[in-house]
C-alpha cells in the first residue's frame, strides 16, 4: 500500500525524546528510515483496504511510539501499543477522512499542484447525492422512448411500468441507505457494500456485473446521442445514404464508434474536464424537462400548430410534402400536389394511383389536441402490432382494399420493432437507473450517512414523479398515433417530446443531445475506476492487471477494457436492443443489495446498527423479488445469460480468488446454518446408513514443523472424496506460554500441507506436556456436537525399534487403547510413503483380509477408495479364512450372497489353513523378541525405576494366590483375534500342548522351553497368516487386515508390536484396520 508523506511545520510546546536535546531537529532520512523499518516487519498487503478493514478501529499514519509521561497508568503501560488510551484513539477518529485515490486527486495530479493538506469534504446532501443522482436518473430514455412507450403501452400500462421500475428502485435505495449507513463507507459504491456485506464471492460477481452495466449504459447514452444527431440535428450527414433500416445501424455504427474514441480521449486527458461539464450537463436536463412542463401549460392555452396527415386512417410520412391534399388550387388552377406524385405513377389527375389512395381521404389532425381535448380517453390503453404494421388511429374511417400493395410502403409511419409489454419494462428501465451515484461519492460527503439515505431517496421521488406526470401528460395532450411514432416520422422528423416543448423542438434536441453525452462521459468515467477498485481488492486474479494506470492513478488499462466492452454495445447499433442488456446487470445489481441488507438484518450481527431505521428485512426480500421478477420480466433469456456469467464468476473467485475475510454476512448465515446443523445432529443418533468415516487424522511435524507424511494427507483425499469431517492434528511437546507460535505455525505447515493435497478439512495443533497426553486430548475432545469424529488415521510408528526410549510404541498402543474405548475405528498404514499421491492412478486390486467381523468397516473402505481417481480402476478381493472343521464351499456361498445384499463387487476368495506343528521358526522369532524385550528393558530402567520393578514384582508375588485361584476357578485365557469358537480354541490348545509333548520333544532347543506358550501362539498365527497374505496379495495395490487389540494384560505391550510387524511383514501396502464396535455398513435401503 503506497503511503503518502505531507510534511508540514508543527509547533509544539512540550519537548520530548531526543528532539529535546540541544534543540536539534530531528533528520528526515532519520524518520523515514524508522517508517521503512516498521513498514518492513510487517507483512505485505494486497488492497487498498485490507488495512483499515483488519482492525475494529481506524488507524491513521501516524508513528506508533509513544512517550507516557507520568505514572496514573503505570498499570497499563506494557500494553499501551496493542490497546491504546481513550484520548489517541478519539483524537485518530476525529483527524480520519476516508477520502481514497480517486477523481480528485487525479486533478491535482495533472494540474501538478501538490497540497500540502487534504481538507475534509464539504459536500452537502443537495450537492453531492441529490443532484448527482437526479443527472444519472433522468436521461435518454425520457427524452427519446418514454413517449413511444405511452402510445404503445397506453397510459395505465406504461404507469404499471413506471411504478414497478421506481418501487424497484425506491425498496433497494432503502436497503442501501440501511448498508450506507452502518459505520463508515469509504468510496467504492455498491461494490464495496455488497463485497463488505455478502463476500468476496458475491461482491466479484455482482461488482462485474454492475461494472458490465455501467459500461453499456455508455453505449446506449452514445448510441442516443448519435441518434439525436444523425436525426434532428444534422440528418444529411450519413455515410450511407440508403434510405433503409440497415443503413442506419451502420451509420448508428460509425458515428458511435468515432464518438466513444472522442470520449475515451477527452476521459484519457483527464477527469477534470468532465466534472466541470457536469454542472452544464445537468442544466441541459432540467432546463428540458422544464421546457417539456411549460408546454404541457402551453396547451391549455393555445395548442401547438403541428398537424398529422392521415390517408384513411393511416399515419403519414410527411417529411417530404407539406399539404395534407390531393389537390391544391394554385393561381386559380387545380394541381396535384406533392402528396399525389408519391402515390401516383405521374403527377397528372388521370394518372394510375395507388388503390388504398384512390379509396381513402386525407385527414390533417392536430398531434398535439391539448390537455382539455379528451385525447386521454383514447390513450388509456395499448396498441401494439408486429414489426412492420403501419401505425393507424382505430377511430378513423378506412376504406380497406383487396390486394395491398408494398410499393408506396415508404409514405407511411411502421412500427420498426415488434411490441410487447415486456419488452417495454426492459427499454425503460434504464431510465431509472443511477440511484448509485450518491453513495459512489460517499468518500466527498461532509456527512455520508445522514446524506446518503436523504439525498437517494428525495431524487428517486422526485424523479419517479417527474415520470408518473410524463407519462399522465404525454397521454393527455398527444393524439395516440404520434405518441407510436418512435422517430417523429409523421411531425417534420421532429422528436415528439419537443413538439410539446415550448418554446421550441430545438430546447429537446439540444438538452438531450449534451445530456446523452454527459451521461456517456460519466459512464466511461466511473465504469474504469469501478474495475480498477475490483482488481486492487485482489479477488479476480485475472484482472490483476486493471489495478494498474497512470502515475497519477489514472485507470488507463480499465479504461481501454472500458472502450472495448463498450464497442460491442455500439456494433450493436439499436438503443431498444442495449436497453434490456443493462437492465440485466443492473437489476442483478439490486438484487444483491436488497439480499445484502435482508442477510444482515436476519441475522441480528453485532455490528449491525445502521443510522438509517426506516427499513425492514421484508422490505429488501420483495425489493429483491421485484429485481427478480423484472430480470424475467424483461427478457427471460438475457436474464439467464446474466445469471449464468454471474454464477460462473462466482465459482471462479471461490476457486481461485485471493482469501479475504470482511466480516460478510455469508460467513454469517453460514455460521447460523453451521449451528442450527449441529443442533439438529444431536438430536437423534446416527443410523448406520449415514455412517462414513470422520477422521481425525493424527499427523507428525518434523523438527523444522513441516508435515513428516504428506501421503498420509494424500490417503486421506482419496479415502474422504471431499466428503464428510476431516480433522489433521498434531502435538507438540512444551507449554503453550513457550510454544504458542510454534503451534501457529506448525497449524499453517498443515494447512498448507492440506492445500498441496487437497484435502477439504480442519487442521489444528495443540501443546502440551508430552504427546501422550496431546494426542488423548484430541482423540476425546476434537470436533464440536454431532460433527466428531468416528475413526482415527495414523502412519505406522517406523522407528519404534530403533528408539532409544520407549515412547514411541507406548504412544502407539495408548492410542489404539483409546480409541478402543471411545468405541472409534483405527485406521494405520504402513509404508505411508509408498502410497500413492493424487495424481496416479492404480490398475490391480485392493484386498480385503476379513479374519474377524468389526462392524463391517473393512468392506466399507475399498468401496470408498474406488470413488477416486487414483483407485477407480482397481478391482476388490475379499479374502477369509476357513479352519479344519469349516465348509469352505459353503463360506464361500454364503459370503457371495452377504456381499450381493452389500451392493458390492467383490471376487471372493476362502483360504483354508489347516492345522499344522509349530516351527522352529516361529520358536526363533519368539525367542528374539523375548531376548530384545529384556534387553531394552534392562538399558532402560533407572535405578529408580529398577526399585519400582522389583515392588512390582514383589506386588504380583502377593497377588500370585488369588490370580491362581481365579485361573482354577475357569477364568477365560488371552484371547487370539480368529474365527475360532470357545470349543475350537479349547480343542487347538489341547492339542498344541500334546504335540509339544510328543512331537517337538525331540527337536526342542534348551532356550525354548522357558518361552511363554501365550507368545508362542500368537507368533505362530502371526507367521501363518502373513504366509497365506503374502502368497495371495503380494502383488496387491493395497492390502487390508484386521488389528489385532493390544493384550488388556500391559506386560504383553513390548511383544504386541512384534507381532504385528511379522504380520505386515514383505507386504507394500498394509491399512491395519480396527472396527469401533458398531455397524457401519448395512444389507437395508
Amino acid at each position: 500500500m503506497p503511503t503518502n508523506f505531507t510534511v508540514v511545520p508543527v509547533e509544539d510546546g512540550s519537548k520530548s525524546g531526543d528532539a529535546a536535546e540541544g534543540g536539534k531537529p530531528i533528520s528526515l532520512g532519520k524518520i523515514f528510515a524508522e517508517e521503512d523499518d516498521v513498514g518492513n516487519s510487517q507483512e505485505p498487503l494486497s488492497g487498498d483496504d485490507n488495512q483499515r478493514e483488519s482492525s475494529p478501529f481506524i488507524h491513521s499514519d501516524s508513528d506508533r511510539e509513544h512517550d507516557y509521561e507520568g505514572k496514573n497508568m503505570a498499570l497499563f503501560e506494557e500494553e499501551m501499543d496493542s490497546t491504546p488510551m481513550v484520548a489517541s484513539l478519539l483524537n485518530k477518529l476525529a483527524n480520519y477522512t476516508n477520502l481514497t485515490q480517486g477523481v480528485r486527486e487525479h486533478e491535482e495530479a495533472e494540474d501538478g499542484v501538490r497540497r500540502v493538506a487534504v481538507m475534509v469534504p464539504q459536500m452537502g446532501t443537495f450537492i453531492g447525492v441529490y443532484l448527482p443522482c437526479m443527472q444519472n436518473i433522468l436521461g435518454v430514455i425520457l427524452f427519446l422512448r418514454l413517449t413511444w412507450i405511452v402510445g404503445t403501452a397506453g397510459i395505465l400500462g406504461s404507469f404499471a411500468i413506471v411504478s414497478m421500475c421506481c418501487i424497484c428502485t425506491l425498496l433497494t435505495a432503502i436497503s442501501m441507505s440501511a448498508i450506507a449507513t452502518n459505520g463508515v463507507v469509504p468510496a467504492g459504491g455498491s461494490y464495496y457494500m455488497i463485497s463488505r456485506s455478502l463476500g468476496p464471492e458475491f461482491g466479484g460477481a455482482v461488482g462485474l456485473c454492475f461494472y458490465l452495466g455501467t459500461t453499456f449504459a455508455g453505449s446506449l447514452y452514445i448510441l442516443g446521442t448519435i441518434e439525436i444527431l444523425l436525426l434532428y440535428i444534422v440528418p444529411t450527414a450519413t455515410v450511407f445514404k440508403n434510405n433503409n433500416a440497415e443503413a442506419m445501424l451502420n451509420n448508428m455504427r460509425v458515428y458511435g464508434t468515432c464518438c466513444l474514441l472522442l470520449m475515451a480521449l477527452v476521459v484519457f486527458v483527464g477527469v477534470k474536464y468532465v466534472n466541470k461539464l457536469a454542472l452544464v450537463f445537468l442544466s441541459c436536463v432540467v432546463l428540458s424537462i422544464m421546457a417539456t412542463y411549460a408546454g404541457v401549460i402551453k396547451t391549455l392555452i393555445e395548442p401547438p400548430t403541428f398537424n398529422v396527415c392521415l390517408l384513411g386512417n393511416r399515419s403519414l410520412n410527411n417529411e417530404h410534402f407539406e399539404t395534407c391534399a390531393k389537390m391544391e388550387v394554385v393561381k386559380n388552377n387545380t394541381v396535384t400536389t406533392e402528396l399525389w406524385s408519391r402515390f401516383c405513377d405521374s403527377e397528372y389527375p388521370n394518372a394510375t394511383c395507388d388503390e388504398y389512395f384512390t379509396l381513402n381521404n386525407l385527414t390533417e389532425i392536430q398531434a398535439i389536441p391539448g390537455l382539455l381535448s379528451g385525447v386521454i380517453q383514447d390513450n388509456l390503453w395499448g396498441d401494439y402490432g408486429p414489426a412492420g404494421t403501419v401505425i393507424e388511429k382505430k377511430s378513423q374511417p378506412s376504406a380497406p382494399t383487396q390486394d395491398p400493395s408494398k410499393d408506396r410502403d415508404e409514405n407511411y409511419v411502421f412500427n420498426d420493432i415488434t411490441t410487447y409489454f415486456t419488452l417495454l419494462v426492459g427499454i425503460y428501465f434504464p431510465s431509472v437507473t443511477g440511484i448509485m451515484a450518491g453513495s459512489n461519492r460517499s468518500g466527498d460527503l461532509r456527512d455520508a450517512q445522514r446524506s446518503i439515505p436523504i439525498g437517494t431517496i428525495l431524487a428517486i421521488l422526485t424523479t419517479s414523479f417527474i415520470y408518473i406526470s410524463c407519462v399522465v401528460l404525454f397521454g393527455a395532450c398527444i393524439e395516440g398515433v404520434v405518441l407510436r411514432d418512435k422517430f417523429g416520422y409523421s411531425v417534420k422528423k421532429s422528436p415528439v417530446i419537443g413538439i410539446l416543448a415550448w418554446p421550441s423542438p430545438w430546447v429537446i434536441v439540444i438538452g438531450s443531445f449534451f445530456s446523452c453525452c454527459g451521461a456517456g462521459l460519466q459512464s466511461l468515467t466511473g465504469a474504469p475506476r469501478l474495475l480498477q477498485a475490483i482488481a486492487r481488492d485482489g479477488i479476480v486474479p485475472f484482472l490483476q492487471v486493471f489495478g494498474h494506470g497512470k502515475a497519477n492513478g489514472e485507470p488507463t488499462w480499465a479504461l481501454l477494457l472500458t472502450v472495448g466492452i463498450c464497442e460491442i454495445g455500439i456494433l450493436i447499433a439499436s438503443l431498444d436492443d442495449v436497453a434490456p442488456i443493462l437492465s440485466m446487470f443492473f437489476l442483478m445489481c439490486y438484487l444483491f443489495v436488497n439480499l445484502a441488507c435482508a442477510v444482515q438484518t436476519l441475522l441480528r450481527t453485532p455490528n449491525w446498527r445502521p443510522r438509517f431505521k426506516f427499513y425492514h428485512w421484508t422490505l429488501s426480500f420483495l425489493g429483491m423479488s421485484l429485481c427478480l421478477s423484472l430480470m424475467f420480466i424483461s427478457s427471460w433469456y438475457y436474464a439467464l445469460v446474466a445469471m449464468v456469467i454471474a454464477g460462473c464468476l462466482y465459482k471462479y473467485i471461490e476457486y481461485r480468488g485471493a482469501v479475504k475475510e470482511w466480516g460478510d454476512g455469508i460467513r454469517g448465515l453460514s455460521l447460523n446454518a453451521a449451528r442450527y446443523a449441529l443442533i439438529r445432529l444431536e438430536e437423534a443418533p446416527l443410523h448406520t446408513k449415514n455412517w462414513r468415516p470422520q477422521l481425525l487424522v493424527l499427523c507428525k511435524l518434523d523438527s523444522d514443523l513441516a508435515v513428516k507424511y504428506p501421503h498420509l494427507l494424500s490417503f486421506t483425499t482419496q479415502l474422504k472424496a471431499g466428503k464428510g469431517l476431516t480433522i489433521v492434528c498434531s502435538v507438540l511437546e512444551g507449554t503453550y506460554m513457550t510454544r504458542g507460535n510454534d503451534a501457529k505455525t506448525g497449524e499453517q505447515n498443515l494447512k498448507a500441507a492440506m492445500a498441496a493435497e487437497r484435502t477439504k478439512g480442519f487442521s489444528h495443533v495443540v501443546v502440551s506436556s508430552n504427546l501422550r497426553d496431546g494426542f488423548s486430548i484430541l482423540i476425546q475432545s476434537a470436533g464440536l456436537g454431532g460433527m466428531k469424529h468416528n475413526a482415527v488415521l495414523m502412519a505406522w510408528p517406523v522407528g519404534w525399534k530403533q528408539a532409544q526410549d520407549f515412547s514411541a510404541r507406548r504412544n502407539f498402543i495408548e492410542t489404539v487403547r483409546e480409541t478402543t474405548a471411545a468405541h472409534q475405528a483405527l485406521l494405520v498404514a504402513k509404508n505411508i510413503d509408498r502410497f500413492p499421491g493424487n495424481q496416479q492412478r492404480l490398475k490391480g486390486t485392493i484386498d480385503v483380509w476379513w479374519i474377524v467381523h468389526d462392524g463391517g468397516l473393512l468392506m466399507l473402505l475399498p468401496f470408498l477408495l474406488n470413488q477416486h481417481k487414483v483407485w477407480r480402476k482397481c478391482k476388490m478381493r475379499i479374502f477369509t479364512v476357513a479352519q479344519m472343521d469349516d465348509n469352505s464351499i459353503q463360506m464361500k456361498k454364503d459370503l457371495q450372497m452377504f456381499l450381493y445384499h452389500l451392493r458390492l463387487d467383490a471376487v471372493v476368495e476362502v483360504v483354508e489353513m489347516h492345522d499344522s506343528d509349530i516351527s522352529a521358526f516361529t520358536y526363533e522369532k519368539t525367542l528374539v523378541m523375548e531376548q530384545r524385550s529384556q534387553m531394552l528393558k534392562q538399558m532402560q530402567l533407572s535405578r529408580t525405576e529398577r526399585e519400582r520393578e522389583a515392588q512390582l514384582i514383589h506386588d504380583r508375588n502377593t497377588a500370585s494366590h488369588s490370580a491362581t485361584n481365579e485361573k482354577a476357578a475357569g477364568a477365560p485365557p488371552d484371547r487370539v483375534h480368529m474365527t475360532w469358537t470357545k470349543d475350537k480354541l479349547l480343542n487347538e490348545r489341547n492339542k498344541h500342548r500334546e504335540t509339544l509333548g510328543v512331537k517337538d520333544m525331540f527337536n526342542m532347543r534348551p532356550e525354548w522351553e522357558n518361552l511363554n506358550q501365550s507368545n508362542v501362539r500368537r507368533m505362530h498365527t502371526a507367521v501363518k497368516l502373513n504366509e497365506v497374505v503374502v502368497k495371495k496379495s503380494h502383488n496387491s495395490e493395497l492390502v487390508l487386515l484386521n488389528m489385532p487389540g493390544p493384550p488388556k494384560n500391559k506386560k504383553g505391550d513390548e511383544n504386541y508390536m512384534e507381532f504385528l510387524e511379522v504380520l505386515m511383514e514383505g507386504l507394500d501396502r498394509v491399512l491395519l484396520v480396527r472396527g469401533g464396535g458398531s455397524e457401519v455398513i448395512t444389507i437395508y435401503s
